[in-house]
């Protein structure tokens, strides 16, 4: 990769977020204004069976907040969005020089890098949904933001929580900003001793599994042939990886790597350090939220951040 680093110059990324950011309502008038986002809704309820469009913006919540749903839906707005933005002219999409994505943003990165073509990343998100979701109801878990320690020390403390159960760190978002994921009891124990161990505040996250643990093994297989039978080119800039919080360019390591993400601890705060490390100043946060940017001035107050409809 050529001429990088901080004396690059000052740089621009697009970031996508993850599960989580769904809301009944993220889409709205933006998308009957613009058409080619409305296109691509068309094509994803094309390829999915069902009106991914309509429940986006109306719902019902219960049924959008679901794994198998709220993956494409994520996917889909936030590619729509992108329209948005190169509807405007927006330079910032043509000056980007690196992306990356939270969890399964990742796949919008790749789609955005162009790696993935569009509906082949609508039929691999919508494999790993329903693949995740159905681990999640076979073997019920939970997910817990620990606020105010470090990765260190959240770690030890689930190896002391833990027990015979499943528990351990499962995202590294910001400094002092924690996820760990695991079997509900193991959770709850966590959360005791994380309060006793001087924690600002523990979260439970509305999930209902224990994503990126070995609880979602069985996910696995099913991903990895869906990304087999995918066309994967390298992609046009850098992706950062989840795994490692680097980006790659073979197509085989993309591939093995968004398997092993869906069992392995989501390097979030490592890839924005990345991000950072190459020179980007500028960040482009494109998806339903403002999650990321959050995260970002957590990790770096002066790189400047922006929304689609800031």
């Amino acid at each position: 990769m050529a001429d990088t680093g901080p004396a690059a110059g000052s740089r621009t990324a697009i970031v996508f977020p993850g599960q989580g950011a769904q809301v009944v309502g993220m889409v709205g008038a933006w998308c009957v204004e613009h058409p080619a986002a409305a296109a691509l809704f068309a094509r994803a309820n094309g390829i999915l069976g069902y009106d991914l469009r309509a429940l986006c913006a109306e719902g019902p919540a219960d049924r959008l907040n679901t794994t198998a749903v709220s993956q494409p839906a994520i996917l889909v707005t936030s590619l729509a969005l992108l329209e948005v933005l190169r509807s405007r002219g927006e330079a910032a999409l043509v000056g980007a020089s690196l992306t990356a994505g939270l969890s399964l943003g990742e796949y919008t990165a790749l789609v955005f890098a162009g790696a993935l073509d569009f509906d082949d990343a609508v039929r691999l998100v919508d494999v790993r949904g329903r693949a995740m979701q159905e681990c999640a109801e076979r073997r019920p878990g939970a997910m817990v933001a620990v606020l105010g320690l470090d990765r260190a020390r959240v770690a030890a403390l689930c190896d002391e929580a833990r027990g015979d159960d499943v528990l351990g760190v499962a995202n590294v978002l910001c400094p002092g900003n924690v996820v760990a994921s695991g079997s509900v009891a193991a959770c709850r124990r966590l959360e005791s001793a994380a309060a006793a161990a001087g924690a600002m505040k523990c979260v439970p996250l509305e999930v209902a599994g224990a994503f990126h643990t070995v609880m979602m093994e069985p996910a696995v297989a099913r991903l990895r042939a869906a990304l087999e039978a995918t066309d994967v080119r390298p992609p046009r800039i850098p992706v950062v990886s989840n795994v490692d919080a680097r980006p790659h360019a073979d197509p085989a390591e993309i591939r093995a790597l968004l398997a092993r993400q869906v069992v392995g601890v989501v390097e979030w705060q490592a890839s924005v350090e990345h991000l950072l490390a190459e020179g980007v100043r500028t960040v482009w946060e494109v998806g339903p939220g403002r999650v990321l940017r959050g995260l970002m001035k957590r990790i770096d107050r002066g790189v400047a951040c922006h929304g689609v409809f800031d």
